[in-house]
């Protein structure tokens, strides 16, 4: 066998292990065909809209969106350990499709990423048993983010979660965007509505 060949060979064996190193394997959605219509955004502040306009935090911008009523369950200040005990109250609505942004807080706080994952598991878990298909909502916050944006990715893949890999993309550090170091203002928030209706949108 010529030289050549065996480069040609050698390249495309190195090609495919970078490919499948590196590109994320499909995994299959738990829940994919929810049986209830009801749709709950359950969350802290970036869900219940603090900094946007009056009907304008992204749940009701979603619920323009899609032409369906949301049911925002967002609390200022909530971590992943706060919600986890008011889940009963959501379990409650039977939600067909649950779309949840947490862990903010708690990456804020320095809470441990193990255990804010461990709580996000548990939630979702609860979730997708009582029949919802979970959107989870990632943050990836550059240079202090600890690695969440990773932990997402590994949980939702885990879990069978449907992934919006980073709720603040294209607005986050954009003065323009936001109404203060963390929150978006009702443009940020438009774009983050978008972000959660393309997720979801397939599911209907």
């Amino acid at each position: 066998m010529h030289m050549k060949s065996i480069y040609t060979i050698s390249g495309c064996v190195l090609a495919a292990i970078i490919i499948y190193l590196f590109i994320p394997s499909s995994y299959e959605i738990r829940n994919a065909n929810p049986a209830s219509d009801t749709i709950v955004c359950f969350g802290d502040s970036l869900t219940h809209g603090t900094g946007a306009k009056k009907g304008m935090d992204y749940p009701s911008q979603l619920s323009g969106l899609i032409g369906r009523e949301i049911i925002n369950a967002g609390v200022p200040g909530d971590t992943t350990a706060t919600a986890l005990s008011r889940i009963d109250d959501i379990l409650e609505e039977n939600p067909g499709i649950v779309l949840l942004t947490l862990g903010g807080n708690d990456l804020k706080n320095r809470v441990n990423k193990n255990t804010t994952f461990k709580n996000l598991e548990i939630i979702i878990n609860k979730l997708q048993d009582n029949g919802a298909l979970v959107v989870l909502g990632g943050i990836d916050i550059p240079v202090w983010g600890r690695g969440f944006g990773d932990a997402y990715q590994e949980l939702a893949e885990k879990t069978g979660s449907v992934l919006v890999p980073d709720i603040l993309n294209g607005i986050f550090g954009k003065r323009r965007l936001m109404c203060d170091s963390i929150h978006p203002n009702s443009e940020g928030y438009t774009i983050m509505a978008n972000h959660f209706y393309k997720a979801v949108k397939p599911y209907f």
